[in-house]
């Protein structure tokens, strides 16, 4: 710990160093490279500094405890303050064990957001309808922005899928936990003999990519335009403004009828389009990472079911972490705090756990 600490502090001095030159403040760029690394590593070597002197302290109480001279008054006081400093230094050390924990470079990013409605019939997409409306109502309370890009209905209210983009600082960090099947069970209104039916979503929040972020060859992609259509297969307008984008090599299709301009259409559909291919390709390097150890946090694998809603006993319970809560109306209204943090931290345990192995 002490050698990776004197690193950082080494790099901090030497960066003061560096913008404090002419020939630095002269190029701006190179000047806010190292002002961001300046601002992104000060946490840790403060902390050090910190460290460093409760260790002084430290020392001292117990030469004092050590010291044949003092009276029975002072050694108690020494005493005392030694179990007082050991408990910070505990505290200043996983501190610093959760600074150094790897940055996961997306956690700064918008999301998209989509949820499919899964076994349950119309039940799931009313299900499929409430997470959406979860998520907005929790977007809200965050002060970031949602913008629906694409949906499709169901009869009653519901949605087969829904997709969104979710804008505003460090959504992705605070809304990746969330990927998976949820899992509800309640009595639908239409349900006469009271029976409780289990649906399932699957909920996926990917992080928004760039085209910089994936290479696309032009001749990997099909794009096929057509007449928008409503419910019962209508037309929406006379003109071929929907857009359907194929990635041939992955076979990810994405499909675009919400605006009336097929080039807004088509915007909005590349977008999810490689937003998903980048999400293939992390999920795939990241189950060869975790072959030997699977994480019980964060690994994202949607196939498992994360979390349930149970309605007649008013409770959800996160499975990854054990974690119940009796809140089914505030959560179901956005209230995601408890999850959010409970999920972050016991990502943050398992990630120490990993470093100390």
């Amino acid at each position: 710990m002490n050698s990776i600490l004197g690193k950082y502090k080494a790099r901090s001095e030497e960066i003061n160093r560096l913008i404090s030159d002419p020939a630095t403040l002269a190029d701006r760029e190179l000047y806010e490279k190292l002002t961001r690394e300046l601002s992104e590593i000060r946490p840790v070597t403060e902390a050090a500094i910190e460290y460093g002197k409760v260790e002084v302290e430290l020392g001292e109480a117990e030469a004092m405890l050590d010291d044949r001279e003092a009276d029975e008054e002072m050694r108690e006081m020494a005493r005392h303050e030694r179990d007082l400093l050991k408990e910070r230094l505990e505290t200043i050390n996983h501190k610093i064990r959760l600074l150094l924990i790897p940055k996961d470079p997306n956690d700064g990013k918008n999301v998209i957001l989509e949820i499919r409605a899964g076994t349950g019939g119309e039940e799931a997409s009313l299900f499929a309808a409430d997470l959406f409306r979860m998520y907005t109502r929790y977007a809200e309370r965050r002060k970031w922005k949602t913008e629906l890009m694409s949906c499709s209905e169901s009869g009653k209210g519901g949605y087969k899928e829904v997709i969104a983009m979710i804008v505003g600082r460090d959504v992705y960090s605070s809304m990746k936990y969330e990927s998976g099947v949820h899992r509800v069970q309640r009595v639908p209104e239409t349900e006469a003999a009271g029976r409780i039916h289990t649906s399932t979503c699957t909920v996926a929040i990917m992080p928004e990519a760039q085209e910089v972020d994936v290479k696309l060859d032009p001749n990997e992609i099909r794009i096929d335009v057509y007449r928008s259509s409503g419910h019962g297969g209508q037309s929406v307008n006379t003109t071929d403004s929907a857009v359907r984008i194929t990635h041939l090599p992955t076979g990810v299709m994405v499909a675009m009828q919400d605006e009336k301009s097929q080039l807004k259409n088509k915007v909005k559909a590349m977008k999810v389009l490689i937003t998903r291919i980048k999400d293939i390709k992390e999920r795939e390097e990241a189950q060869k990472r975790a072959a030997q150890r699977k994480s019980q946090v964060g690994a994202g694998d949607r196939s498992e079911r994360i979390r349930t809603y149970n309605f007649p006993q008013g409770r959800i319970t996160d499975h990854r972490i054990n974690l119940t809560l009796y809140k089914m109306q505030s959560i179901m209204d956005g209230e995601l705090y408890e999850f959010s943090d409970a999920l972050s931290l016991a990502a943050q345990e398992e990630a120490m756990g990993k470093g100390a192995a």
